[in-house]
């Protein structure tokens, strides 16, 4: 088969980890158990899962002239993550997010930083990556004119587009009907259905990641479940993201929506064996490996 080509639109972060053994409480101040710092930002964490997955990926992106801008772009191209199409901004800081761990959950505060300039100029001098991919993979960590834009373009030409709506935001109707496929957790689900104007339209485009309770979907508005797999959880930050890579590589690929569920269900799963959003996702062989052992 021939490499198929996903383009991700959206946020490079580092992720400032620290491990608590509880949250703490207004005012309060605990000690830490050990930190670290890790390459992330949803769309460099779903970026980095295509190309793991054997995608030809191009990375649309703006990120700060500084040491941690610098230390992740390096880590996208050692992951094989075509980044000819980020922009530098020397005016913002690269974005950053904090991340708290405690038992095997996550409390995330995101700094946008150069994630914020990613404007719909940059997007329309990167219309032909857009208008050549087979899909194309949007999140919310960037201004919301420019994923409506994204869309856009990639709808116009014909370009299958993925959603990923997190963070949750109020989203317009026009945006919704562009895309060809939405990939909330169970509560922005709940959300936008919700908030939508046409909920019926809306379920067929729906695939639901529920964490443990594995993954729904919607064909002619009856319900579907994918169950998840039984592994030993060390760190879910970024288990969502490894599923939107693996989905849009095996809609990028022909798979029906069902089958595409059922792999990247199993990405996610291998993701959250290891700590780090980038640091725990397979390659195609981990992956084909892990299902055909059924665990």
């Amino acid at each position: 088969m021939a490499q198929k080509r996903v383009t991700v639109i959206g946020s490079i972060n580092m992720d400032i980890t620290v491990h608590v053994d509880q949250i703490p409480q207004q005012g309060e101040t605990i000690m830490g158990l050990g930190s670290a710092n890790y390459p992330g930002g949803k769309g460099a964490n779903q970026a980095v899962a295509a190309a793991k997955l054997g995608a030809y990926t191009s990375m649309i992106a703006t990120v700060g002239e500084d040491m941690f801008g610098h230390q992740l772009m390096e880590n996208l191209r050692k992951n094989k993550v075509f980044v000819s199409n980020v922009e530098p901004v020397t005016y913002l800081e690269t974005g950053t997010a904090i991340i708290l761990l405690c038992n095997n959950d996550n409390r995330i505060i995101v700094n946008s930083g150069a994630n914020s300039s990613l404007t719909e100029e940059v997007l329309i001098r990167n219309k032909d990556t857009i208008q050549s991919s087979d899909v194309v993979l949007l999140q919310l960590e960037i201004p919301l004119p420019s994923v409506y834009r994204a869309a856009k373009i990639a709808k116009d030409a014909g370009v299958k587009v993925i959603l990923n709506p997190a963070p949750y935001h109020n989203l317009p109707t026009s945006l919704l009907e562009m895309v060809d496929y939405i990939t909330p957790n169970e509560t922005e689900a709940a959300a936008l259905l919700k908030d939508s104007e046409n909920p019926r339209a809306l379920k067929d485009k729906l695939i639901i990641t529920n964490g443990e309770d594995g993954i729904s979907f919607y064909e002619r508005n009856e319900e579907k479940r994918i169950p998840s797999f039984s592994v030993q959880v060390k760190d879910t930050t970024g288990a969502g993201d490894a599923f939107n890579g693996a989905f849009a590589v095996k809609i990028a690929e022909g798979y029906s929506k069902e089958e595409a569920c059922k792999f990247a269900n199993a990405v996610a799963a291998i993701s959250i064996t290891k700590v780090g959003a980038q640091s725990g996702l397979p390659n195609l062989e981990e992956v084909e490996n892990f299902i055909t052992k059924g665990r």
